[in-house]
């Protein structure tokens, strides 16, 4: 995950809650202004200052780099800890020639192009930005720069229904974001990681009962979600605070933060899919009120569904595996 970081040279309330508000997740202040962003809010604050979370020179190291042996002090850390690196003037160069070196580079930059730039560069881009600006609107541009970063692009497919059909009691997962849901919008879920169904949030109405549009009741308790970066858990290992990954049916995404998790006996269906050769399943609960997602966006039921109807799903690349949610090359067969 990038790093987005902010630096004031003197205390400036009104900025350092522009960017918290922007969502910059760590604040680099003088000495003597640790207390000051703890008041704001709950998040990293980086100092001189030894009652900082990361202390400069000790936990993060700054270099200006101002010549080739400045380069070289830099891949010395071999990305062991946080490197901060400053330009007297900005120039990509310096940062080209450390991405093919070394990692943990943050880039000092003035303004949100600066900050796009430095993210693109050698298409692997700097490992974090650091903004140092008194003008509000580069930190509110940044905001948007930092949303954009975060949030992968899926490339979900077509996939047909094959079959469903009820196998009994079993503890199925609902989670309840922190956020509205849009029509759309959903979790990816499946019994297997390298595929996943697109599971409709419950921003629908009907006569059973009212919208829920912050909840997907997501599958059981076993199958696997798509987390941020990559990464997969356990429908049963979630817990209030994560963060989940929200995508849409074009595959866009956004983080979310779950603010619930509700585990509850119910009767449960397997649903059983197809694309080209391939089958996968997901088992969910066996009620009118669960949808998956078609191919336009729209929503069926899981009670409606009959062999041939298209729903999307997210397939990962066959001889992929899962190692405590990482993604690893194996040989593996999951049935």
């Amino acid at each position: 995950m990038k790093k987005f970081w902010f630096k004031i040279s003197e205390w400036n309330k009104e900025l350092v809650t522009s960017a918290i508000e922007s969502g910059f997740s760590a604040i680099y202040v003088p000495e003597g202004f640790v207390s000051k962003v703890k008041e704001l809010a709950v998040l990293d604050v980086i100092s001189k200052d030894k009652q900082a979370d990361f202390v400069i020179g000790q936990d993060i190291e700054e270099v200006l780099i101002d010549s080739k042996e400045k380069e070289k002090e830099v891949e010395k850390y071999h990305g062991k800890i946080p490197v901060i690196i400053m330009n007297k003037d900005w120039t990509i160069i310096p940062l080209e020639n450390l991405i093919s070196k070394t990692s943990n580079l943050v880039q000092r930059v003035r303004s949100a192009d600066e900050a796009k730039l430095a993210l693109e560069t050698m298409e692997r881009g700097a490992d974090g930005i650091l903004l140092e600006t008194t003008d509000v609107l580069e930190i509110k541009k940044m905001g948007n720069l930092i949303r954009s970063a975060l949030n992968e692009n899926l490339k979900l497919v077509e996939t047909v229904i094959a079959s469903t059909e009820p196998v009994g009691i079993g503890d199925r997962v609902v989670v309840d974001t922190a956020s509205i849901l849009k029509p759309g919008q959903g979790l990816l879920v499946g019994d297997s990681a390298s595929a996943l169904f697109l599971v409709y949030n419950e921003n629908v109405e009907n006569p059973y009962c009212d919208p829920r549009p912050f909840r997907v009741n997501a599958g059981a308790a076993h199958a696997y979600i798509r987390m941020p970066g990559d990464t997969t858990k356990y429908l049963s290992e979630l817990k209030s605070g994560m963060k989940a990954l929200i995508v849409d049916e074009h595959g866009n995404t956004e983080q979310g933060v779950i603010g619930r998790v509700k585990i509850e006996k119910r009767p449960m269906m397997i649903v059983r899919a197809k694309s080209d050769e391939r089958e996968f399943t997901l088992i969910m609960q066996n009620a009118e009120t669960i949808r998956l997602t078609k191919p336009d966006g729209g929503y069926i039921s899981v009670t409606k569904l009959k062999p041939g109807d298209k729903i999307l799903a997210f397939l990962q690349e066959l001889g992929v595996g899962r190692h405590f949610g990482r993604k690893l090359q194996e040989t593996i067969k999951e049935q």
